[in-house]
């Protein structure tokens, strides 16, 4: 490792070449020894905040420095395929621009957020970094053009004079041509306003890799550069065009109508562009190419099966193996997928028939709401501040996954033993891995390890997770049996033991019927184990393939009653709503929601589930989780309880443990069911839009939001709701 203080990092800046990194940082920085501050805030998983998920990665972290933590955003550029290591090579990395401009603009005397590291990964493909300084507040110029326009998705900007406020954006286009910056991205996200001290607005420049840095910049490109700004009022153009150019140019100068067309122009681009977007023409570009640049690379010259790693931040594997590769094994293995397909048709016009008995009689009787749950691994950040939370989210059923792949389970069974000390059900999932897979007798190993240590604390034990999914290790309904029969074996000789599966993922319900049409004596699983994701992409109540939820766990239950070599019994193991937050996201960013949804989904999911009586348990993956989690630790190490937990909390403090009628008949689009309570009845509702009104069968005498809060009791039995749950009592 060196640093130096190289002159031609420039006065402020210090050199630095590790084994793996290489650029520049903030003197400032300093210390005798910069390597971990800067190696933590380089590391995604030291994310607070996720500010932007594409192609790049930008996110805050906190920085810590010799006189404290500093906040800082991090703009993490992926250099993956031979097109951006090229590119890379020849003009430098997109980070290396950045850290360029940025010092061209700090010598110009304009306004930046303060540079701190450039860090460039030492391997042709690998990731870049430009680092700088977090303006708190700020606020996009994007918000004040919506305003303008009285957009309803027009976020808060701080009350300013129109027209002086664009003289301010003319005369810092200027002062960056006349400084020889051509920025080629002057646009509404690349300048935020920050209040200062007097409440006067500093504005700031960022976002610049694209820039160029040239000595002349003629009227063309002058004007190409300052027509990003959505300026289109006349008066308007008039303020914006006077700060740019001194004074106001006459309508038949070639100032103005260069302006104007070339505004025309960029508004008619983007219009093009967001109606290909639309048609799903940009679907590969969306994707932020192949994978997060914090995943490892597969073992050098490991078969295509072979090419999952683990993925820290999401905590579940990831599959390198391509879209071909894997399609090439399957087409290797199609004597075991033309079986399940052959088991798939024996068995479908049964589970149809059963289907539409089950459909004829829902909610035809009242049914007990039970089998709230959460899922859990051991929090080595805060383990007294996790089984705190877990305790006050008044649960009475933990889904605890362990990982037979591992050598020691001690938080594993100290946190089982506290569980059943305070008198809450646990039940243990044991996921597999490429490695089980293909070494039995290790598996085996695992499994009878685990059920030794762990018996005591509970007897339901699920054998087998995501089966239907290559990155877990299964590539066969083969490979599965051979792991549920040692499985089997085992856990049949400890009393009382029951054994759950498949474990398959998704709406998907072809892989579970297969597995459950397999002739192994033997072989029998006490209740179907589903990981049941319904719609990701949106609602509980969207259909797909014209089931929602509640059709979903209807056929899934009459799979169950219909099946060889399982119990009528359906559990659902897993469920969650991936959030915004980057690499943490289990999912990618089309089935990522905010924590508000995440919560209102949550509650409205458990609801249609249990209410059927199709569904036994259902346990939200998982308490404590960046990504998806009902908590998440903040960067000071405190836990914080996400909208998600107090929604869980509020449905079992509200709900579990009553009676459940079935719903109440209300217009398309709104939901309200009815419950049985030692005190009388409870209602919870909801509508999929905001502010529609529904007839209560009842004036309520009470009233609870979806957090737990009291809310204004109506004076009569008609109420607006929205896709927030509320709770009536009548």
């Amino acid at each position: 490792m060196t640093t130096s203080d190289r002159g031609d990092a420039g006065a402020g800046f210090r050199a630095f070449r590790w084994p793996d990194l290489e650029g520049e940082f903030a003197a400032w920085i300093g210390g005798p020894d910069p390597e971990p501050a800067i190696r933590h805030i380089l590391d995604p998983a030291s994310a607070v905040t996720t500010i932007h998920w594409g192609r790049n990665y930008i996110y805050e972290s906190s920085m810590p420095t010799p006189v404290g933590p500093r906040s800082v955003v991090v703009k993490q550029f992926r250099n993956h395929g031979w097109r951006r290591a090229l590119d890379r090579r020849l003009r430098g990395s997109k980070a290396t621009r950045s850290w360029r401009i940025a010092k061209a603009l700090i010598e110009a005397g304009l306004p930046t957020p303060e540079p701190m590291v450039l860090a460039e990964s030492t391997e042709a493909q690998g990731n870049s970094h430009y680092v700088a300084e977090l303006l708190k507040p700020a606020y996009e110029v994007r918000h004040f053009f919506r305003h303008l326009q009285n957009r309803p998705d027009a976020g808060h900007f701080p009350a300013v004079d129109e027209q002086d406020f664009l003289r301010r954006l003319g005369a810092l286009a200027r002062s960056l041509h006349d400084a020889g910056i051509w920025y080629r991205d002057l646009s509404l996200g690349n300048v935020l306003a920050q209040p200062n001290e007097n409440g006067a607005l500093g504005l700031f420049l960022v976002d610049f890799n694209r820039a160029k840095i040239k000595k002349r910049l003629g009227l063309w490109r002058r004007s190409r550069d300052i027509c990003r700004f959505p300026v289109v009022q006349r008066h308007h153009r008039e303020a914006y065009l006077e700060g740019y150019w001194g004074l106001v140019p006459p309508r038949w100068s070639p100032r103005w109508w260069f302006y104007v067309l070339s505004v025309r122009g960029y508004i008619l681009k983007h219009q093009i562009k967001n109606t290909l977007r639309g048609k799903g023409t940009t679907a590969k570009a969306s994707q932020g190419g192949k994978h997060h640049a914090h995943i490892p690379a597969a073992g050098e010259g490991s078969s295509i099966r072979d090419q999952a790693v683990w993925d820290r931040l999401s905590d579940q594997p990831h599959q390198h193996a391509s879209k071909w590769q894997k399609i090439r094994i399957r087409l290797g293995d199609a004597p075991d997928h033309l079986a399940d397909f052959a088991a798939v048709l024996g068995a479908a016009p049964k589970v149809l028939s059963r289907y539409r008995e089950l459909k004829a009689g829902l909610w035809q009787e009242s049914t007990p709401f039970q089998g709230l749950g959460v899922a859990v691994r051991p929090c080595p950040d805060d383990p007294e501040a996790h089984f705190d939370a877990l305790k006050g989210l008044g649960v009475r059923h933990v889904l605890l996954r362990l990982h037979p792949w591992d050598d020691d389970y001690e938080s594993e069974e100290a946190l089982a033993q506290r569980l059943c000390d305070v008198g809450i059900e646990v039940a243990f999932s044991l996921p597999q891995n490429r490695e089980l897979v293909t070494d039995l007798p290790r598996w085996e190993k695992a499994v009878e390890r685990l059920a030794r240590t762990f018996t005591p604390y509970g007897r339901h034990f699920i054998v087998g997770h995501a089966i239907n999914r290559s990155k877990w290790g299964v590539w066969t309904s083969r490979e599965y049996s051979h792991l549920l029969r040692a499985a089997t074996d085992i856990l049949r000789n400890y009393p009382e033991v029951e054994i759950l599966g498949p474990g398959v993922i998704d709406f998907e319900f072809q892989a579970t019927l297969a597995a459950l049409q397999w002739k192994r004596p033997g072989v029998h699983f006490d209740a179907v184990a589903s990981l049941l994701y319904v719609d990701r992409r949106g609602a509980p109540e969207n259909p797909q393939m014209g089931l929602d939820t509640v059709g979903k766990v209807t056929l899934l239950k009459a799979i169950c009653d219909t099946a060889r070599l399982a119990s009528p019994r359906s559990w659902i193991t897993e469920v969650n709503w991936p959030l915004w937050e980057g690499p943490h996201s289990p999912a990618g960013r089309s089935v990522s929601v905010d924590e508000e949804a995440q919560a209102n989904y949550l509650t409205r999911y458990y609801v249609l589930a249990l209410t059927t009586g199709m569904v036994e348990r259902i346990y939200w993956w998982r308490l404590a989780a960046r990504g998806y989690g009902l908590s998440t630790f903040e960067p000071d190490g405190a836990l914080r309880l996400r909208p998600s937990y107090r929604a869980l909390k509020t449905l079992a403090a509200q709900l579990d443990g009553t009676t459940s009628m079935g719903p109440v008949p209300t217009a398309e689009g709104t939901y309200v069911f009815r419950f049985e309570t030692n005190g009388g009845q409870r209602l919870v509702a909801w509508a999929l839009e905001p502010g529609a009104r529904v007839e209560l069968p009842g004036v309520p005498r009470a009233v609870v939001d979806r957090d737990g809060r009291p809310g204004e009791v109506p004076d009569s039995a008609s109420v607006v709701l929205g896709p927030s749950p509320i709770y009536f009592d009548l």
